[in-house]
Formats: C-alpha cells, structure tokens, sequence
C-alpha cells in the first residue's frame, strides 16, 4: 500500500484530494484517504448514542450499518497522536492511500497553494515537499504542476508515492 501526502492550509486541498480519488479510481486503482482534522473536530454529533458511549469512558466506539462502518478510538491525554505509519497499518489494504494534510509526516508531499496566498511556501524548507500545484505559477524550488492539469497531477503523485511504513513519521 503506497501513500502520497497533499498538504497546505487552503479549501482546494480537500477538492484536489476528492478529483484525484476520481481520477485515479478512473484508473481502476483502488483509494482510499486519511484527512487530519484538528482537535477541536467532534467527529460525532453532540449528543448522539455513541458519543454518550464515548463520553462514559469508552475506549472504542464503533458505528456500523449495512454499507459502512467508522470506528473511533479515543487517545488518552499522556499518548503522543499515532504516525501515518500506525495509521495505515489499520486499513484495508488498497492500491494508495491520499492523506490530506499530515505536513509533518516524512511522507512525499505535494503543497497545493491557493489563488493569492500571502504567506511563505512550505517547499523551501522541507525536502519532502516535491512539488506545488496551483491555479498559476508559483516561484518554488521544485516542479509546479498545473492545478488544473488532473492527469498530470495523478500521474506525479503515483510516480512519488512510497509503499505505507516506508518512511518514518
């Protein structure tokens, strides 16, 4: 299982990372995505049954129907958050796994900068980021890619995208 890495602190993040699923599932490759969400995301409903169970103390709450499943752990407040590594070992395996955000991991990465961005390139000062994509071109010190350019933009990713657990986080 090969994971590659889209980070940057923009919308277009997500909606790249939603058109390459399309695209390289259009390959006949099978996907699947890890997104990093901050803290402060419940990702229960206030309230709802399994949030009860998980407020009482459950270690593991799992919410399940006849077309999916979620499982949610709990991390007690002295375990530092788990790598990308621990992360896709826990999944199904598939043919790559896109993780939308995860800028600290060691994993490559391509930065996606918004129209307009105001402040420094992540590029110059990780040596993972390989490339930027943008709606123009951005002055970096590796490849751009258009963002317009799916193809283009799937390819690059699965030249670069290494096997999950290759690199440590």
């Amino acid at each position: 299982m090969r994971a590659f890495s889209l980070i940057g602190e923009c919308r277009e993040k997500s909606e790249l990372v939603r058109r390459l699923v399309v695209e390289l599932t259009g390959r006949s490759l099978r996907v699947s995505t890890i997104k990093r969400v901050s803290d402060a995301v419940d990702l229960e409903r206030h309230g709802s049954g399994t949030w009860k169970h998980r407020k009482a103390g459950a270690e593991e709450v799992m919410v399940a129907s006849a077309s999916r499943f979620a499982l949610l752990r709990e991390m007690p407040e002295d375990i530092q958050e788990p790598d990308v590594g621990s992360l896709l070992a826990r999944m199904a395996p598939v043919d790559i796994v896109l993780l939308d955000g995860f800028r600290r991991s060691s994993y490559p990465k391509m930065e996606v900068v918004p129209s307009g961005q105001d402040h420094a390139l992540l590029a110059p000062n990780d040596p993972m980021v390989l490339a930027v994509t943008s709606e123009r071109p951005v002055t970096a010190p590796v490849p751009h890619v258009p963002l317009s350019d799916i193809g283009a933009l799937g390819d690059f990713v699965m030249a670069h995208a290494v096997a999950g657990g290759a690199q440590p986080d």
